[in-house]
C-alpha cells in the first residue's frame, strides 16, 4: 500500500504537521494574537532587516582607577588640617599601609615659621604616631635647642612618607610619590618661612629633579627654593639625626647647616640682621 506524505510522517513519529495559517482577509481583533512570520531566507530581503545596534566596549576598570589617581592630588589640595589628617589616617594609596600600626602625620605649631621634614617613620614612630620620638628624636630636640628652638613652638616636624617602610628601610620613589600630595598640602597650610630637609629621601621628595643625581653631601651648603604659587620658600639640606647617631664626625657639618638655617631665618624676619652663633651641639 502506498502511503501519502501525512501518513508517512505519522508512521515516523513526526505528526502532527503544522500548516501556515492563511490570514489574508482575516481582520485582527484584540482576541486574535499577532502571527509572527519567520524571516525569509531570500537574500534579497536582507537589506530590509534592521542592523543590530553597535555595542561599544566598556572602559576597563583600571581606567576608572587611573582617573581617580589623577583627581586625588586636586582633592587633597583643597583640604583643611582636620580633613587632611583624617585622609592620611585612612590612606591605602601604597603598600606601606598594609603593615603599619598607624600613620605618622606630623606634629607642631600649625603656624610655624620653621618646617623640618624627615624621611619616614621608624618603629617607635609607627607605634606612637609621632615623628622623631626615639633616639633620633632626642638628637633632633637637642639640635633645635642649640638654635633656640623647641618642638611645638614655631616649629613643625613632618615626614616625606607617612607610613613606616618595612625594616626602617629608605622609602622608595613610588612611596614618596604616593605621599607627595599630603606633604605639599602640609606646606601650603603651614606657609613656613624656611624648610630644613633631614636626609636624602626628604631632599628627593621636596626638591625632586632639581637635585639630579647629587648626593646629600654635595647638596649641603646650598640654598634651594620651594615654589608655592607666588611664594618662594628657602630650603636647606642636612643630615638625618639617625645618620648622625651612626656617624658622629658629621655632627659638626650638621651644626654648620643649622647655623646657616638660623641666619636665613633671621634675614627673612628682620632683613638680614647678624647674630652670634650659640654653642654647637
Amino acid at each position: 500500500m502506498t502511503l501519502d506524505r501525512e501518513q508517512m510522517l505519522h508512521e515516523m513519529g513526526l505528526s502532527p504537521t503544522w500548516k501556515l495559517r492563511d490570514t489574508s482577509g482575516v481582520a485582527r481583533t484584540s482576541q486574535a494574537p499577532d502571527i509572527v512570520e519567520p524571516l525569509r531566507s531570500d537574500p534579497l530581503a536582507a537589506d530590509q532587516i534592521p542592523s543590530p545596534p553597535v555595542s561599544r566596549p566598556l572602559a576597563p576598570a583600571s581606567q576608572g582607577a587611573a582617573t581617580a589617581d589623577l583627581a586625588r592630588p586636586e582633592q587633597i589640595a583643597c583640604m583643611g588640617w582636620d580633613e587632611l589628617q583624617q585622609t592620611v589616617a585612612e590612606c591605602r594609596a601604597c603598600g606601606l599601609s598594609e603593615q603599619r600600626q598607624q600613620t605618622v602625620f606630623g606634629v607642631g605649631d600649625g603656624a610655624a615659621d620653621w618646617l623640618f621634614i624627615g624621611e619616614a617613620p621608624g618603629s617607635e614612630e609607627d607605634a606612637r604616631g609621632e615623628p622623631f620620638v626615639g633616639p633620633a628624636g632626642k638628637l633632633l630636640d637637642a639640635m633645635l635647642a642649640a638654635i633656640a628652638l623647641q618642638r611645638g613652638r614655631d616649629v613643625y616636624i613632618a615626614n616625606a612618607v607617612k607610613c613606616r617602610p618595612p625594616g626602617n628601610r629608605t622609602p622608595e620613589a613610588a612611596e614618596l610619590a604616593s605621599c607627595a600630595p599630603y606633604l605639599k598640602r602640609q606646606i601650603a597650610l603651614l606657609q613656613p618661612r624656611l624648610i630644613v630637609l633631614l636626609g636624602r629621601a626628604a631632599m628627593q621628595a621636596v626638591l625632586g629633579d632639581e637635585i639630579g643625581g647629587g648626593t646629600l653631601a654635595a647638596m649641603r651648603g646650598k640654598t634651594f627654593e620651594y615654589v608655592d604659587g607666588e611664594r618662594r620658600i628657602p630650603v636647606l639640606v642636612t643630615y638625618h639625626p639617625a645618620y648622625l647617631l651612626r656617624t658622629l664626625p658629621d655632627k659638626a657639618k650638621s651644626w654648620q647647616d643649622l647655623c646657616r638655617a638660623r641666619a636665613l631665618m633671621r634675614e627673612a624676619k628682620a632683613g638680614g640682621l647678624a647674630e652670634t652663633s650659640p654653642d654647637p651641639i
